[in-house]
């Protein structure tokens, strides 16, 4: 019998932003979640802090709701997790859902997490790498480690594509 091997950590999205391909664009959507412990809820999901994290308080699954006003391009997400912290918070099985609203959202990933530690991207792109053009985004908490009831999620970061013509016009600004 063989032990699945522990997921392995991505780079700091902070690495990715200094690219100049992709920008972080959570602060443009409106946040909820289908519970929280009290102080311990989207301000601590968003807050640059990875010693901080929401933890929900009832029945799974728990979600993660982000809302955009417009339909955006979106290419990656980055969730920081950290079973040794967290243990039977910790997620262990994710559903990563799109659509226009609620009622029609479309599972595009689902992740199989064994002990992770640190950063978790997940590419919301097709099967030809384009990014995803959507209005919501819902991550869906299935299953925790050891059983575990309620879920920690320490950070989420959302990430949409920088434009070449834009990279090039702010080049050319700087001429």
């Amino acid at each position: 019998m063989t032990t699945p091997n522990k997921t392995p950590p991505g780079a700091d999205p902070k690495q990715l932003e200094r690219t100049g391909t992709v920008r972080e664009i959570g602060s443009q959507a409106v946040w909820s979640l289908s519970s929280c412990k009290p102080g311990f809820g989207v301000d601590q999901l968003r807050d640059d802090n990875l010693e901080t994290y929401w933890q929900s308080d009832g029945s799974q699954p728990h979600l993660v709701n982000i809302q955009f006003r417009r339909k955006t391009t979106v290419k990656t997400l980055c969730i920081y997790a950290d079973y040794k912290s967290d243990e039977s918070y910790t997620p262990s099985k994710i559903s990563v859902r799109v659509g226009n609203n609620f009622h029609n959202l479309q599972e595009i990933r689902q992740l199989e997490l064994v002990e992770p530690s640190g950063w978790i991207h997940v590419p919301l792109t097709d099967n030809h790498k384009k990014p995803t053009r959507t209005f919501m985004i819902q991550i869906a908490v299935l299953a925790n480690h050891q059983n575990g009831r309620d879920t920690h999620m320490r950070q989420i970061k959302i990430y949409t594509p920088v434009e070449e013509s834009s990279i090039a016009e702010s080049q050319l600004f700087f001429l």
